[in-house]
C-alpha cells in the first residue's frame, strides 16, 4: 500500500522519537529542578523564570548564528551524516551530566549546551526530508514523526517521572533519582538516533570542489540572494519568524511559567504529559488531512488557534486553566510545526536542503530568542508574568499576516511544483 512506511522512512521517524525525550524533559522536569538549584541561592520566582528564559535564548541564538553556515556545508556530498553524527553526541552526552552539578550556574550552562546539539541536529534531520521520501508523502511522514515523538517520548518521560517521584518508596535520595532520569533521556535519545545513522544515504548534494568554510559562506550568500528574489520564500520565511516564536515560546516557558505563578508541580508535569498524549493523534490527524486539503489552509488554522491559545494565557492563574491550555496546545503543536517543515522541503530546491533550512532555523531559533527574552524581559520589568507572556500574542498575529501575504505573493507566481490542493493517496 502507498500509506506503508520504508525502513529509511521508519528510521527517519524514530529520531523524532528520540529526540522528543529530551524535549520532554526540557519543558518539564529540568524547569523544576533548576528552580529547586536556584532557590538555594534565594533566587526569587520572577528571576528564577527570567534566568531560565535567558537561558534558552543564548542557546537559539547560537544556534541561529551558526545553523545556516552547518546547513550549508552539510549540503556537500557526504558531509551531511557526520555533522548529524557530532550534533546527537553533543547534545546527547551534555543531556546526560545535567544531573552532576550542584550548582545552579553550572547546570544552565551544561543545558545551554545541550540545547544546542539538539537545535543543531534538527538542522541536518529536517533537511533529511527531501532524501528518505517523495514530495508527495512529506506532509504524511513529517506528521508521523511529531506524532510518534509525542507518544514515544512519553515512556522515558515516564520512567522519569517515576524515579523522581517516588525516589524514597524505591531507596534512593532525589539527586540520584535525577541523575537516572537524565541517564534514561540521553540513552533513549542516543539509541534511536542509530538506525537512522546506518540506512540514510545522502541522495541530494551540491558538487562543489572545496569543502572549506569560505566557500561555505560564498555559497550561503548567494543563497540569500536568491531568498530576496523569491518573495514567497522570504515572506514564508518572515512569517515563520514570528508564528513560530509563540509555539518555541510557549513549549520552552510552560512549566517555568507554572512554577512562577504558584501551581502544583504534579499538575504540572500531569498535563503536559496530557499535551504529548493528545498531540500524538492530533498530528496523525493533520497529516491525514493535508491529504484532502491544502497545506496552508491547516497551516492558517493552526496559527489562529495559537493566537487564541496565547491570548488566553495571559489571564492564567488556575491549575484547571493550565490543564485546559495543555489540551489545546496538544490539539494543534504537532500539526504546525509538522505542515511548516515538510511546506517548507517543497518550496526549496532539494540540492541545497541543508542550507535553507539552516536559514529557516534563524528564522525558528531567532525566533524563540525574541520571544523567551521578550517575556523574560517583560517580567522583570513588570514583576507581572500575565504582562510578560501578553507579548507572544502579538508575535503569532504578526506571523499569521505575513504567512497571508505569502500565500497571496505564491498564488501570483503559482511556484509550487504541483498543485497544492493533494488528492488522496
Amino acid at each position: 500500500m502507498k500509506n506503508q512506511l520504508k525502513q529509511i522512512e521508519r528510521s527517519w521517524i524514530l529520531y523524532d522519537v528520540g529526540n522528543s525525550a529530551y524535549i520532554l524533559l526540557v519543558t518539564t522536569i529540568l524547569p523544576i529542578y533548576f528552580k529547586q538549584l536556584a532557590t538555594k541561592d534565594g533566587i526569587s520566582a520572577a528571576n528564577y523564570m527570567a534566568y531560565w528564559g535567558y537561558a534558552a535564548s543564548i542557546s537559539t541564538i547560537i544556534v541561529a548564528l551558526s545553523g545556516p553556515l552547518l546547513g550549508t556545508l552539510s549540503d556537500r556530498k557526504g558531509w551531511k551524516k557526520p555533522l548529524f553524527l557530532g550534533s546527537v553526541l553533543l547534545g546527547g552526552l551534555s543531556c546526560l551530566c545535567l544531573g552532576l552539578p550542584s550548582s545552579w550556574r553550572v547546570f544552565i550552562v551544561l543545558y545551554v549546551i545541550s540545547k544546542i546539539g539538539y537545535s543543531i541536529s534538527l538542522i541536518f534531520y529536517d533537511s533529511m526530508l527531501t532524501d528518505i521520501t517523495v514530495a508527495e508523502r512529506m506532509d504524511l511522514i513529517s506528521s508521523k514523526g511529531f506524532a510518534w515523538g509525542y507518544i514515544g517520548s512519553c515512556l522515558p518521560f515516564l520512567v522519569g517521572l517515576a524515579l523522581i517521584l517516588g525516589h524514597n518508596s524505591i531507596g534512593i535520595d532525589f539527586h540520584t533519582a535525577v541523575i537516572l532520569a537524565f541517564l534514561v533521556t540521553a540513552l533513549w535519545w542516543i539509541l534511536l538516533t542509530l538506525p537512522l545513522l546506518f540506512r540514510y544515504q545522502q541522495l541530494h548534494f551540491i558538487t562543489k570542489d572545496a569543502y572549506v568554510f569560505g566557500s561555505g559562506f560564498r555559497q550561503l550568500g548567494k543563497t540569500l540572494q536568491e531568498i530576496v528574489k523569491k518573495p514567497e520564500i522570504l515572506l514564508f520565511l518572515i512569517a515563520f519568524f514570528f508564528y513560530i516564536d509563540g509555539v518555541y515560546t510557549i513549549i520552552d516557558m510552560a512549566t517555568a511559567y507554572g512554577e512562577a505563578i504558584g501551581l502544583h508541580t504534579s499538575g504540572l508535569l500531569l498535563a503536559l504529559l496530557l499535551t504529548q498524549i493528545i498531540a500524538f493523534p492530533a498530528a496523525l490527524a493533520f497529516g491525514k488531512l493535508a491529504r484532502h486539503f491544502a497545506a496552508e489552509k491547516l497551516i492558517t488554522i493552526c496559527i489562529t488557534a495559537y493566537l487564541f491559545i496565547a491570548l488566553y494565557a495571559i489571564q492564567l492563574d488556575r491549575q484547571s486553566e493550565f490543564w485546559f491550555l495543555a489540551i489545546c496546545i496538544g490539539l494543534f503543536q504537532g500539526g504546525i510545526q509538522a505542515l511548516s517543515r515538510s511546506y517548507f522541503a517543497r518550496l526549496i530546491p532539494a540540492e541545497k536542503s541543508g542550507e535553507y533550512f539552516g536559514i529557516l532555523d534563524i528564522c525558528g531559533k531567532g525566533a524563540s530568542f525574541l520571544g523567551t527574552g521578550l517575556v523574560s524581559l517583560l517580567i522583570q520589568l513588570t514583576g507581572n508574568t500575565g504582562k510578560g507572556v501578553s507579548i507572544i500574542s502579538l508575535l503569532i498575529l504578526a506571523g499569521l499576516v505575513f504567512f497571508r501575504l505569502s500565500l497571496r505573493q505564491q498564488k501570483r507566481e503559482t511556484v509550487l511544483p504541483f498543485p497544492a490542493k493533494k488528492q488522496k493517496l
